[in-house]
């Protein structure tokens, strides 16, 4: 049985609104049918590139009862008060990752959808790419045998590219800088993969860019299992990167940007290249937050996933503040 397209809203416009909206295009699952932002010139822009109604206030969303949900790409400090408001309207929120700036704020958030009865999904497409789901596959099957650490490298050049009056680019916006941005989509696919994270030694520095913000960082992770894994993520490289490789007893896996994806058993004298299809990641998340919607099944990264997936960068950040090892209960605790 064939359902109609979920009627979307979308809040908060800038340059990844443009990437969902895009995607929703390419899906044809939802649809578009009004957007808000503060900003009327951003907001009108919006709705004649997409064919959708600019509403002259947040609040007028909120009352139409043909919206069914809202895809939120406001600011991280924002998040709250804006998925609360939809969630008390009755609108199902798929909302940009990180779900907020806090610990605090990510519970909140989770516990407002939750007694609203509606859907909540944070987008962490990364883990949805087609060489870490075989890689996680492998491993459920056993053929890593006992994981015992993973290194992770994401890096992009932003030099000269950056806009200093962006929330993104703020200290106060965005805490942690480049790893509370893009790295912590890599933190997720190192959970993904080697399981949840107890303690998080962090450091984290400005080298390059211009601003109050960290432009490099390294993140050294103990996960529950024993395992370790390292990540490092920066603004300051001269080209974009994406590194994850993934160590077990029985068998690694080679995973980079240029390469791909290469498998080595245990007896083996060398990696073997293994084809991996490129998926749309961010349809599938969005076709995955409507279908729950509609009321099959359930997003794969819920409030509380994308709250334990904060807390992995804010004892990081904590860690690199206070020169000290963090382990994630005391994060929960207090952040």
């Amino acid at each position: 049985m064939g359902f109609e397209p979920l009627r979307v809203a979308c809040i908060g416009m800038g340059w990844w609104s443009d990437v969902l909206a895009d995607a929703i295009r390419r899906s044809g699952k939802l649809k578009i049918v009004a957007c808000y932002s503060r900003s009327e010139d951003k907001r009108r822009a919006f709705a004649a590139k997409y064919g959708c109604r600019a509403a002259a206030s947040y609040e007028e969303i909120l009352s139409d009862p043909a919206i069914e949900a809202v895809i939120n790409t406001t600011p991280n400090n924002a998040h709250l008060e804006t998925t609360r408001a939809a969630a008390q309207a009755g609108k199902h929120v798929f909302l940009d990752k990180p779900i907020a700036n806090t610990v605090s704020d990510g519970r909140a958030i989770t516990a407002a959808c939750r007694a609203a009865g509606v859907v909540l999904a944070v987008g962490y497409q990364r883990r949805r790419e087609s060489q870490f789901r075989l890689v996680r596959r492998q491993i459920a099957e056993g053929a890593f045998g006992t994981l015992v650490n993973a290194e992770a490298n994401i890096s992009r050049d932003r030099l000269g590219k950056i806009d200093l009056s962006s929330w993104r680019y703020q200290a106060a916006g965005m805490p942690g800088g480049v790893m509370l941005q893009i790295g912590i989509h890599y933190t997720d696919v190192l959970e993904y993969l080697l399981g949840p994270v107890k303690a998080v030694s962090g450091r984290f520095v400005r080298l390059v860019l211009p601003g109050d913000n960290p432009d490099v960082a390294s993140l050294v992770l103990e996960h529950e299992s024993g395992a370790l894994s390292t990540l490092n993520a920066s603004y300051a490289s001269a080209s974009e990167y994406y590194l994850m490789n993934v160590y077990g007893k029985e068998a690694t896996a080679f995973y980079d940007l240029e390469n791909g994806l290469r498998l080595l058993k245990r007896g083996e004298s060398r990696a073997w290249p293994v084809a991996c299809e490129k998926n749309d990641t961010i349809v599938e998340e969005l076709e995955e937050f409507a279908a729950a919607v509609r009321g099959q099944g359930a997003p794969e990264v819920d409030g509380e996933r994308a709250t334990a997936s904060l807390a992995v960068v804010r004892a990081g950040i904590l860690s690199a503040r206070e020169g000290r090892r963090v382990e994630i209960a005391e994060v929960l605790a207090n952040d």
